[in-house]
């Protein structure tokens, strides 16, 4: 791995950091907040393509499992893995790494349309795919109880899909991260 790739990926665990220093906002019913951190997600994947935008997640979700109060709320340890939102966290670097591979498959015609599908699909089915049922196993809730209060993510959740996608695109045009293989030409 090159020393750019490298600071990409810090570079994006440390977004990620900051936009934990914004407060979480509780949600009636679950007992997973709202955060903004997951426009870091988004901007990981899409920004910085599969393999980099996982890694950087799964760079973040070191640095919290040591114990920095990185996450909103000023959270961080072991603890939080084991708690109502740890699916959630869990989804993070797999969620990053579909956008990135969603972004990748769409880059001959990367637009906005793309990047919101590719950061809908990732950043939210992803997301809550997994969150939504260890909400339901830590909190001992039901499941329905848990995906119901779930819908009050969306809307911010589609917000924060929308900026992720016009920043994506707009890096993409301006300075392009992502470096895909070119082919060959192969001598026939």
């Amino acid at each position: 791995m090159k020393t750019k790739d490298l600071a990409y990926i810090a570079l994006f665990a440390a977004i990620v950091a900051v936009l934990g220093l914004l407060p979480p906002v509780p949600v009636p019913g679950i007992p997973v907040p709202i955060t903004a951190q997951t426009l870091g997600v988004m901007l990981a994947g899409s920004v910085l393509g599969a393999r980099r935008g996982g890694l950087a997640l799964l760079a973040f979700l070191a640095v919290v499992a040591v114990g920095l109060p990185v996450l909103s709320g000023g959270r961080g340890g072991l603890g939080v893995f084991v708690g109502p939102s740890a699916g959630y966290l869990y989804s993070w670097p797999i969620a990053a790494f579909v956008i990135g591979l969603l972004t990748q498959l769409f880059w001959r015609r990367y637009n906005l349309a793309w990047a919101l599908v590719a950061n809908l699909i990732g950043g939210l089915l992803v997301i809550y795919a997994i969150g939504i049922p260890f909400t339901s196993l830590y909190a001992d809730i039901p499941l329905w109880t848990s995906f119901t209060g779930a819908f009050a993510f969306i809307p911010g959740d589609v917000v924060k899909a929308v900026a992720a996608s016009l920043v994506a695109v707009a890096v993409h045009k301006a300075y392009p991260v992502i470096d895909l293989p070119t082919r060959r030409a192969t001598a026939g």
